[in-house]
């Protein structure tokens, strides 16, 4: 077969197969329809899309979370040294309150010593130890009580004190704190 550049029929073929090809590529192209709210202005107004906002809640839920946690590590450390300063005055309190307990009872055993009083009475004021003593006899069985005066000698009564201690000590007990 001979063929011919120039000849209509070549052209008339060219044109033909160039219209099928454009047709099989029209009918490939998917149509063209007008779709309403798409595009770029309707992102726009659209707004923040709701997987951004979700996103933002769960980084404002965290930092508040954090921040709760601060302040209540922040307010049980402040508890804890107002009570180990609470705790440390009272030991200096309780020190000073038992030096003083100390510094008190040896006072009072001075102070409260037999012999010292019964000196005081007799020199300053010219007291002695009564010579009279009544005794409570309870076990007589005739009599439901019977009182008796007896005289002490006075060899018990000494100017030192030492017959009144002996007699306070025999009568009375105190205990010692």
């Amino acid at each position: 077969m001979m063929r011919y550049q120039g000849s209509e029929a070549v052209m008339m073929d060219a044109a033909e197969r160039s219209r099928e090809r454009r047709d099989e590529r029209v009918e490939q192209r998917p149509s063209f329809s007008v779709v309403t709210g798409g595009g770029l202005d309707a992102r726009a107004r659209a707004g923040v899309s709701p997987q951004f906002l979700q996103r933002v809640r769960t980084i404002v839920v965290c930092a508040l979370v954090f921040i709760a946690l601060g302040a209540c590590r922040v307010a049980l450390s402040t508890a804890t040294v107002s009570t180990l300063q609470a705790n440390s005055t009272l030991r200096s309190q309780i020190k000073e309150a038992q030096a003083l307990n100390e510094d008190l009872q040896v006072e009072r055993s001075v102070l409260s010593s037999s012999s010292r009083i019964s000196r005081i009475a007799t020199q300053n004021y010219g007291m002695s130890l009564s010579t009279n003593r009544e005794v409570l006899d309870l076990s007589s069985a005739s009599a439901a009580s019977a009182t008796t005066t007896t005289n002490a000698t006075a060899t018990e009564a000494t100017t030192d004190g030492d017959a009144a201690q002996s007699v306070t000590d025999a009568n009375t007990a105190s205990p010692e704190a």
